[in-house]
């Protein structure tokens, strides 16, 4: 799966995590709360790496635009995909096929 394929099939699952959020909140997320939810999973990411290494950062990056952290994202995710022997297209591929099949998407 290339990453347009991902994307296109990540809208889908994200439409249908839309319609739970209807359901049980009476509407959908925005954006910042999308944003909100990555910056949660990369944090716990991030904390038990961290807590594995029994290291904290020292300072901060001062590249904070959007384009550029969604790269650097990326780019840590295949970092450590490769360092722990995962297959990151694999992974991907993975995630978006479990949740077509949670959700039905056709």
């Amino acid at each position: 799966m290339d990453l347009n394929q991902v994307s296109t099939k990540s809208m889908k699952i994200r439409n249908a995590y839309h319609n739970l959020e209807e359901k049980y909140h009476g509407r959908k997320w925005t954006v910042l709360e999308d944003g909100l939810a990555l910056s949660t999973d990369v944090g716990l990411i991030n904390r038990l790496l961290m807590d594995q290494a029994k290291i904290w950062p020292d300072k901060l990056q001062d590249n904070y635009n959007l384009e550029y952290k969604l790269g650097e994202v990326v780019w840590w995710l295949a970092v450590i995909s490769e360092k722990n022997n995962i297959n990151l297209n694999e992974a991907v591929e993975n995630f978006i096929n479990k949740k077509y099949t949670d959700f039905d998407i056709k």
